[in-house]
């Protein structure tokens, strides 16, 4: 092996520890379809009401199109829970308009979503269980190991957390001032701008504290092969017991099969 060997070896393994993170950050946060699902509802709901000032037509259109993205989901055969998650949200929110006959209602229990999670993400890592670990471990099958035996990935999954829960709560900063100042279509088409981006650079820091932490404990791995080590040892002692029997090791398995 040559001196440059190495070198090579080593980004090799970075550009492969990038990849996994990249994919599985797509894979958790639904990649483009779960932010198209995401913005979709709310975008059709302003644009209507924005048009004809017309509360039912805007929910049912909204309610419609999420159900659609399900249907969509369904018949692709692909994972639902994005889409899922979109239809409650967008559910509640025109149940409480129509119960209040106020159209701003629409986005409150959203904002409320918005406001809760990134209390969530503050107060889970301030007790030394940061959210975006939790979420994230079963995904790259670490599951909880980070917590007591990769203290760099926990620290990074900290990192990680307080940047999702600063950004959120700037963004709930900017929307509950307009929820009881602004009008109905001021505050969804600034709600719908606040959509993608803040959620682009969350998952851009998460990436970038992940990417340069130490690669995760594969729990799962780490069980196969502690049982084919058992499943090893077992067979060494039924061999050893059957030479002290006088038996031959295959003999004594071939009775034990039959």
């Amino acid at each position: 092996m040559t001196s440059l060997d190495k070198p090579t070896e080593d980004t090799t393994a970075d550009d492969d520890a990038r990849a996994v993170t990249e994919a599985a950050l797509f894979e958790a946060f639904g990649g483009v379809r779960g932010m198209v699902e995401t913005v979709l509802p709310g975008l059709l709901f302003v644009t209507i009401f924005t048009i004809n000032k017309d509360l039912h037509w805007s929910a049912i259109a909204a309610l419609a199109v999420s159900l659609l993205l399900v249907v969509v989901r369904l018949a692709m055969r692909d994972t639902v829970k994005h889409a899922f998650s979109g239809v409650f949200g967008v559910a509640f929110g025109v149940v409480f308009a129509m119960i209040t006959g106020n159209a701003k209602d629409f986005y409150l229990p959203g904002m409320l979503y918005t406001l809760g999670l990134a209390l969530a993400y503050l107060v889970t890592t301030l007790a030394g269980v940061p959210l975006i670990g939790l979420m994230l471990g079963p995904v790259f099958k670490e599951n909880l190991s980070w917590r007591t035996r990769n203290p760099g990935r926990k620290k990074a999954y900290a990192k990680a957390s307080w940047a999702w829960g600063l950004i959120l709560l700037a963004k709930c900063a900017i929307l509950f001032p307009l929820y009881w100042w602004a009008d109905t279509t001021q505050l969804g088409w600034v709600l719908v701008a606040l959509k993608i981006p803040p959620f682009l650079l969350a998952v851009w820091l998460t990436w970038v504290f992940l990417a340069k932490a130490p690669a995760p404990i594969d729990v799962f791995a780490e069980l196969e092969a502690q049982e084919k080590a058992e499943q090893k040892a077992e067979e060494e002692r039924e061999a050893a017991l059957a030479q002290e029997h006088g038996e031959a090791p295959a003999a004594g398995r071939h009775r034990r099969q039959s």
